[in-house]
This record gives structure tokens, sequence and C-alpha cells, in this order.
């Protein structure tokens, strides 16, 4: 990346979007709408090719894993089920002079001196005010800039003239109670549920009340036994999807990072409790240390599964061009799991903003299944007919020790569920006698990624800038976007050398069709060569294809059908007979 502050760096990258087409604001006419954002036609076309190679390396390369494509509103149980409807919710707190909305853990830490108030009065108007505010400016700052504040909350609240009452100071430490921006109180933290409503059917009432999905992920879950049944798989395998999700952010921010509508990429990948496995192979599998743990094997526990897709998921970002140094692994500490949740890791990347989440691997127990399971009434259970010829065949204490350690388990779900103890144990005891015949919910590891999150990443980590030549051999700032072929917007750009020579044209036409029906083509004979390979590498283009005279046989019959192949990044040229340049170029995006 080039080498500026955060802030002019961001900056830069913003404009660029706009100038080359990847990003609009939304609705940029009418004064734009916060937290939704367009996609022209570089952008489009990397959302594209980014969800292309997921879905392929998901999908279309693997044996173990089917996909699907769900609806975007749901029957509103599933997010009773999921918990969403409950405790989908981030705390909020109110700026009490702007109105201005933050999320209270987004709220960084404060210190300096603190002024309260009690009230105050304006005795020209007749009226008092006895709402309390307090504003925090840096230890030393003079008291004025504190009453300002002050008179202008008191102001907003019907009094001209405010005399401020009841004045006092303390010295704070580390609060979040102040906005950063101007000092003035908070609100006190309240719950915001996240999920956007709507309505099914033309009555507007509760009974026809619905959600816009925030995840893609519960579809998944609820229409888990069709897909087992009409995919022929077995366990373990995933169902993947891609798509729209939506979530009423409070405060969207860095740019498209945090929006109020995106896509999502996610893989439900179902595993075999524990339990089970050690019943079938004798023993459990786990880590024996960091790195990828190889080709999945019939003894694998869920910590090595789990680690088997972390690795997976950090060898795709290389793959399409964020090289490991770009990201951070962050384990999850107890305190923050999810209560269902046995482990997770978050995939950051170091934007100019800091470094955020990319990507969540998730091990979440049979939580999910469990849960629609119970909503629904319908079974989420698995027969495992290795289970069932493996379970006569052990030991009694083995036996006994594996159902008392499946037996607690569910135990333990149901419980934290609020299923009462007296319904809890006899379930959790069926739970454990249907695993002694080859029955089980499976357990889940979720690897979910987002794709506006991802494509922000590339764009940020594409973007460069260095110093190149022009055409009489002056050096001068270039901008460039290195993108991985893969992932590139534009394959090659193909140039005829002069567009007035209606030969040169022609060649240049033909080798645009030659290589449109197997890459991203886009053809330019608008000016001076050298401005048309500045345009193509501020849009990532990888590849320039130049016809010139020697095309056309000018220099002799051996240069004949030969065209000058560019490469962005080094600006190196050479020499490429046509027939051998499909061939090249597919080389470099598969």
């Amino acid at each position: 990346m080039a080498d500026a502050n955060t802030g002019e760096l961001m900056e830069k990258i913003v404009a660029l979007c706009k100038r080359r087409g990847f990003i609009f604001q939304s609705s940029e006419i009418y004064g734009g709408l916060n937290g939704f954002w367009d996609y022209g036609p570089l952008g489009a076309e990397l959302k594209r090719n980014i969800k292309n190679c997921w879905w392929r390396d998901m999908t279309q390369l693997r044996e173990d894993v089917a996909g699907l494509e769900a609806s975007i509103i749901m029957h509103p149980r599933i997010w009773e089920a999921s918990g969403h409807t409950t405790t989908f919710s981030d705390l909020m707190v109110d700026c009490l002079l702007t109105k201005k909305r933050f999320r209270a853990d987004q709220i960084e830490p404060q210190s300096g001196t603190a002024y309260f108030y009690t009230g105050a009065t304006d005795l020209q108007a007749n009226k008092e005010s006895k709402d309390p505010f307090s504003v925090l400016i840096a230890t030393g700052k003079h008291a004025d800039y504190a009453r300002k504040v002050a008179r202008q909350f008191y102001q907003l609240r019907g009094l001209p003239q405010p005399e401020l009452a009841g004045e006092r100071t303390e010295e704070v430490q580390k609060t979040s109670r102040y906005n950063p921006e101007n000092g003035s109180w908070l609100t006190d933290p309240r719950p915001f549920n996240l999920m956007l409503k709507t309505y099914v059917g033309p009555v507007e009432s509760a009974d026809n009340l619905s959600y816009l999905r925030p995840e893609t992920a519960q579809a998944i879950f609820a229409q888990f036994k069709n897909v087992l049944e009409t995919s022929r798989q077995r366990v373990p395998f995933g169902i993947a999807q891609m798509g729209k999700a939506f979530r009423n952010e409070i405060n969207p921010r860095n740019f498209t990072f945090r929006s109020r509508e995106f896509e999502q990429m996610e893989l439900e990948f179902f595993i075999k409790p524990d339990e089970a496995v050690e019943a079938i192979c004798g023993s459990v599998t786990k880590p024996a240390g960091p790195g990828h743990p190889g080709q999945p094997q019939p003894n694998w526990g869920w910590q090595i599964w789990h680690q088997y897709w972390v690795e997976e998921r950090l060898a795709f970002y290389e793959r399409i061009g964020l090289p490991r140094t770009t990201l951070e692994q962050y384990w999850q500490k107890p305190d923050e799991l999810a209560h269902y949740a046995r482990a997770t890791v978050d995939l950051l990347f170091k934007f100019p903003f800091g470094a955020q989440e990319l990507e969540g691997i998730a091990a979440r127990s049979d939580f999910d299944l469990s849960q629609h399971q119970r909503f629904s009434g319908k079974s989420m259970t698995v027969f495992d007919e290795e289970l069932k010829m493996a379970w006569p065949k052990l030991a009694p204490e083995r036996k006994a020790a594996l159902r008392e350690s499946f037996l607690q388990g569910r135990l333990k779900y149901l419980l934290k569920m609020g299923e009462p103890t007296d319904k809890a144990s006899p379930q959790a005891e069926a739970d454990a006698e249907a695993l002694t015949k080859g029955y089980y919910i499976p357990h889940v590891i979720e690897p979910s990624a987002g794709v506006d999150r991802l494509a922000l990443a590339l764009i940020c980590n594409a973007y460069c800038e260095d110093q190149a030549p022009d055409e009489k051999g002056k050096l001068e700032s270039r901008v460039l976007m290195k993108f991985h072929p893969r992932i590139a917007p534009i394959t090659v750009a193909v140039f005829p050398l002069l567009k007035n020579k209606p030969a040169l044209v022609k060649k240049a036409k033909e080798v645009r069709d030659l290589l449109r029906g197997h890459v991203t083509v886009f053809y330019d004979e608008a000016g001076a060569i050298g401005r048309r390979y500045r345009r193509q590498d501020e849009a990532g283009t990888p590849f320039g294809v130049t016809v010139d005279f020697d095309t056309l046989g000018e220099s002799g019959p051996d240069l004949t059908d030969t065209v000058t192949l560019r490469q962005r990044d080094s600006m190196k040229q050479e020499r490429i007979k046509m027939g051998d340049l499909l061939a090249i170029l597919m080389a470099q995006t598969q």
C-alpha cells in the first residue's frame, strides 16, 4: 500500500472507487442513504469473481459440500429458534446534545475533568429545567468550554438564556459515558435489535410480521434434512450458501466495511459428535500442532476439524491475493464466546483503519440443529450405520463413559435453553439412548465470510502508488490496483496501437473476440497508448495486449500475428503469438 497516514490512504481509496466505478454511494442523487452502497461496473465484476472463486472452492472442487440458495424472508419462528428475536441486539447510546447514536462498545474510553450540572433557569423567559447534564473536557482545558456545551443543552430544552445550576467537577478515568466528538453526556446504554422488519401479505399486523434475514446460516439449518436426503451425502459433509443479509446497524462506518445490506458466504459443515467418532474409530484425533492437518480422516474430532477449516480459509485468501502477512488470527477468549460455541477464530485483515474481521470460523456444537428440532418439532437426527455396528462391540465401561459424556452434553444444552430439570433429564436420557442405536444430531463447524468486506480488503490491499515513465520517458506518479488475476475485474485489455488504422483495429477486435469467451476483456482504442495503459492500471487489469504494425507483418513474417503482452505490475512487455495468448492467460487465472 501507499506510504501515507491511514486517513489519507482511505480517502485516496474511496476516491478511486468512485472515479473508476468500483463503488458508489447508494441513491447518491438524493443525498445517499447511510449504510447502503452500489457497485459500479468494476465493483460488480470484482464481487462476482470473489463469489465465483469461493463457490468453486467450497462446492465444485469438493465431494463433501452441497449448495443451497434460500429465500431472504423466512418463517419468523426460525428467528425465534436461532435466538435472533431476543438476543440479536447491540447496546445503543445517544448524545444528549446532538442526538447522534453510537454503539456503546465503540465509544473509546476517555479521561479528563467532568462538569456536572443539576439544571438551569432562565429568569427572563421564566423557565426552569431540572434535567441533569454533564460535559467531559480534557484536563487543563478552560471550564468555559464545558459551560458553553451545557448552555447549548439547556437551550435545546427551551431556555434561550440559561443560567447553569449546581456546577461541580470530578476527575474521571477511562469513562465511556461521553461523546468523544463534543464531550456531551450520553444516555444510558439500551438494547437495539438489529433485524429489519417487514410484513408478509396485505395487512400490517403482528400475525404477518417477518424479517429480512440477518444471516444466511439459518436457512441451511432449516433445510438440513432436505439437502441431506437429496444430495446423497453422509456426515461429515457441508452445505454452502451465498446471499444477501440485512442488519439495521446503529452506526455504519468505515466505507463499506459495516453496512446495513451486505452479502455473506457461509458454510455449515456437519460433523459427528466426538462420542460417535470414538465409538467407531476407538479414539478421537486432536491437533498435533499448528498448521494444516492434511486430508480429513474418519477419526477426526471437532478440534481438528475446526483447525482444518481455519487453514483451508487462510489458503483460500492466499490464492486470491491476500497473503498471510496481511491477516491476523484472533482466538476468542472463553468469556467472548457465544454460549453454544466451543471455539471461534476471527480472521482479521489489516485495513488502513485497523485490523478488522473478514471471517469467523466457529465450532458451534449441536446447538443450531437442536434449536430447530425443539421449535419445529421435526427431527434433526441422522442415522449412522457405522455407529450402530460399532456400539455393541465396545467394552461395557467404554459404553458407559461415552454414553455419560453424551448425556451430560445434551443435559447442559437443554438446561441452558431454559428447560426445567424434570423435562431436560429424561430428554437427555432419551438422546443418550438414541446414540447407542446410531442416532445423533450432528455438530457444526461454520466458516462465515462477508463478500463486501472481502472486496474492500482486496481493494485496500491492491492499492499502490509508484513511478512510471510517460511517453517521453519522464517519470510520473502511477496509481495501480494489484489485483490477483483470479479476481481482477478485467483480466486483459486489448488495444490497437492507433485507432485511425483500420487494419490495426480489425486485428485487435479479432484478438478481443478470441479471448472474450474465456476471460473478461476490455477493448480500448481511445487516446495515447500510454494513457490507456494507465487507465487499466487503475482498474487493476493485470494484462494488456497491444496490436501494432508488427502484428500485421510489416517487420517480416516472423512477427506476423504476434502481439505485445504487457504485465501490469512490472510493465514488462514481450511478444506473444496470438495462438498462444489464451493458454498463457488461462494459466494465470485458474
